[in-house]
């Protein structure tokens, strides 16, 4: 069974780490399940709303923390080495820092109850996260120890996850934050317009139209600045073409907007 029948074929799933816009084929066999949906991502996608019937919002950079509060909720039967890594875990912490509370995992688990085909959609955001090591190990004792199909989009995450012989756990690093205006890269088709709710446009000082020039520590690119009404929250959309087109690694990147002036 292929990627999209599984996903098809469930009656509960899962996602994070893809905002589904760069896999139509993904986003169609969501759209065209009517099973429960929990989608976790740091941007709501307006497109996915009439589907959901739950959206966990995380911050940008706390995948690992997430991974923790996956195995903590949905483990059962698991060895003494990943009990005491659950029972060593900060939840607390981890759940304040992530912005994703522990009610909602469990709000999730509740709504999984009566399911028989779960699926945790792994998308290839965390492919470039710093601690992607733990995390994949992390993904490894969720695949052994939960009832969740692990459908994971990147090939060579999951032949990451599956090669992990070696199961000790790193302790979750202390979670980093990423405040003021960031971007999200979504790989797929070349845009000359960046993305951006109202929130973020007022952030940053500049308005729907307006040529801006977005800087990172290592790059600057001209762009238009497109208000999407439907979006919220501090993080734009920049459509690239390819992987490394702009702003390699980690997806998302801390910018600062400046106007181009006439």
């Amino acid at each position: 069974m292929n990627k999209i029948e599984t996903i098809l074929k469930s009656d509960f799933i899962l996602s994070f780490g893809t905002y589904f816009e760069d896999n139509q084929e993904l986003k169609s066999s969501i759209l065209n399940n009517k099973s429960k949906f929990v989608y976790m991502f740091p941007i709501d996608n307006p497109n996915l709303k009439s589907t959901y019937s739950q959206f966990i919002k995380y911050e940008v950079g706390s995948e690992e923390g997430i991974c923790a509060l996956l195995l903590a909720t949905f483990a059962k039967n698991c060895d003494e080495a990943t009990k005491e890594f659950i029972e060593n875990l900060d939840l607390g912490y981890i759940s304040a820092e992530s912005s994703a509370g522990e009610e909602e995992f469990e709000e999730a688990k509740e709504a999984s109850l009566s399911s028989q085909s779960k699926v945790l959609i792994v998308g290839n955001d965390i492919k470039n996260h710093e601690r992607v090591e733990n995390i994949t190990k992390i993904l490894a004792l969720i695949k052994k120890y939960t009832d969740f199909n692990l459908v994971v989009l990147d090939e060579d995450l999951e032949q990451k996850i599956n090669s992990h012989k070696d199961l000790e756990l790193d302790e979750i690093e202390d979670l980093k934050s990423f405040n003021g205006t960031l971007v999200y890269k979504l790989v797929g088709k070349k845009c000359e317009e960046l993305i951006a709710s109202k929130t973020f446009a007022n952030i940053a000082k500049v308005s729907n139209n307006d040529e801006i020039y977005i800087n990172s520590k290592d790059e600057k690119i001209k762009r238009v600045l497109k208000v999407d009404e439907s979006l919220t929250g501090t993080i734009a959309i920049l459509e690239v073409l390819n992987e490394d087109d702009i702003f390699s690694g980690y997806k998302y990147k801390q910018v600062k907007i400046e106007k181009v002036e006439a």
